[in-house]
């Protein structure tokens, strides 16, 4: 039940007998039962698909003054989409790898919550952070737990634990009847004059990195997996499109994922009547975006190694975006090369121009897939790099394993892993020898898709 006014308003992270949960303007007052019910609760979730948790601390984020007018149409649409001439309650973002939806997921999350708007949300990884992160079994758990959580949201939070207590094998059921026991009953039966401003809208990023739960006592053939996971993305689209045609359902949705097809064809067949499209193209400026972001990164090169402010030329910026071709992944990758590499910032930048693209306006992907070819080829022995990173992140045999734990078993002499990814700064977070618990984590989840293609890797191909 909701606790009366008492000398604790206003307190945060306070204990006392049976709270648990106390934050700033109102707090949660939980029995025995209901903190059994919440330490349950706690164990399905995915902690990291959080939008700032822990684990994302260095997930992609705008630069300050880029993406703006994405965001701003996204803020916009949470705050005032009811006013637009045919309401829709589902914003789907799309676009090519690389061109910075979960950056902009991220940073919108951040914005929403700053202005009460965030209900919840769930950041999908498949090739980095914990393999919970990867799976649909967290998604409704998470969401619920956030919801649970919510100051604005003291009545849900109650009425979630109460169905955490009478049934907490709800875990196991089938996600419809998560969404409808966990989500949809408590927002159907709670109160809705709490006094304080509701929170808006849910985010769902990287829909298209959900992967099915795969069985060691089944084999699968790739095929096989991969519709597996198109069963699993298909079923999280159903299970929000219902909760968006739902009245007492109170918040939008905005879902961030690749085009997939299983995924194109349900915004475009099934959802079509109920939700907008957003693809990251042209119209809203990435060039202009990407320009800001190189101007910023250079003059903190320029900074530290006390280079004229003329370095580099505006020619060679403008070479660069236009081998972006878009993807803000290709900007990011080189000025972590020419920032984070060991060697004079004017010879790294000298090696990316100087790279050599077969067919650039036919392959959209060919300046990456170079940069990409180059840096794997500087390191000491390069097979022995693409054979470490494919057995982490693309076979996934150490999911949630740390960095110490993949040495200990793939080390066939000490500092083997050290050698393996010297010069990789710019592509791998690599966390040092001491730390026995951070894991081994990919900035883009588009290398991984360059080491599974054996055509982009070309002639130069390191493997």
């Amino acid at each position: 039940m909701s606790a009366p006014m008492s000398n604790f308003h206003g307190a945060r992270n306070v204990n006392t007998g049976d709270i648990t949960n106390i934050n700033a303007q109102n707090y949660n007052h939980y029995d025995g039962r209901s903190r059994n019910a919440v330490e349950k609760l706690r164990e399905h979730i995915a902690a990291g698909a959080m939008h700032d948790s822990a684990e994302r601390c260095d997930a992609p984020k705008c630069h300050p003054e880029t993406r703006v007018a994405v965001q701003d149409e996204l803020v916009n649409w949470i705050e005032h989409g009811d006013e637009e001439p045919k309401p829709v309650r589902i914003v789907w973002i799309t676009g090519p790898a690389g061109g910075g939806k979960t950056a902009i997921m991220g940073s919108t999350a951040e914005t929403c919550e700053k202005k009460g708007l965030l209900a919840c949300s769930f950041f999908f990884s498949s090739f980095s952070g914990s393999a919970n992160r990867r799976l649909k079994k967290c998604l409704v758990a998470t969401l619920a737990y956030q919801l649970a959580q919510h100051d604005a949201l003291p009545d849900v939070g109650e009425r979630i634990l109460s169905c955490v207590e009478r049934n907490p094998a709800v875990f196991d059921r089938q996600l419809e009847v998560q969404f409808d026991q966990l989500l949809f009953q408590p927002l159907r039966e709670a109160r809705r004059d709490t006094g304080t401003k509701p929170p808006k809208v849910i985010l769902i990023d990287g829909l298209d990195e959900c992967q099915a739960e795969h069985y060691s006592d089944v084999a699968r053939s790739p095929q096989e997996m991969a519709r597996a996971n198109e069963v699993d993305q298909k079923e999280i689209l159903q299970a929000l499109l219902k909760a968006a045609n739902d009245p007492f359902f109170p918040f939008r949705i905005i879902i961030a994922s690749r085009p997939e097809p299983v995924i194109q064809t349900f915004f475009t067949d099934v959802a079509h009547h109920i939700s907008k499209r957003i693809f990251l193209d042209n119209k809203y400026n990435p060039d202009a975006d990407m320009l800001l972001f190189l101007e910023a990164k250079f003059a903190e090169i320029r900074r530290e190694y006390k280079l004229p402010s003329s370095w580099p030329s505006q020619d060679v910026k403008r070479t660069l975006v236009e081998n972006a071709s878009g993807q803000f992944v290709y900007v990011a990758t080189v000025m972590r090369f020419i920032g984070g590499s060991s060697g004079l910032p004017d010879q790294l930048l000298r090696q990316v121009l100087d790279l050599r693209v077969n067919d650039a306006s036919a392959n959209p992907f060919g300046p990456l897939d170079a940069l990409y070819s180059h840096i794997l080829n500087s390191c000491p022995d390069p097979r022995l790099t693409v054979r470490w990173l494919v057995i982490i992140f693309c076979l996934h045999l150490f999911n949630s394993k740390s960095a110490s734990f993949v040495r200990l078993f793939l080390e066939s002499s000490p500092g083997e892993a050290s050698h393996a990814f010297r010069g990789l700064n710019s592509l791998l977070d690599i966390p040092p020898v001491n730390d026995d618990t951070s894991q081994y984590s990919l900035f883009h989840k588009s290398l991984v898709d360059f080491l599974g293609d054996w055509a982009r890797q070309g002639p130069s191909n390191p493997s």
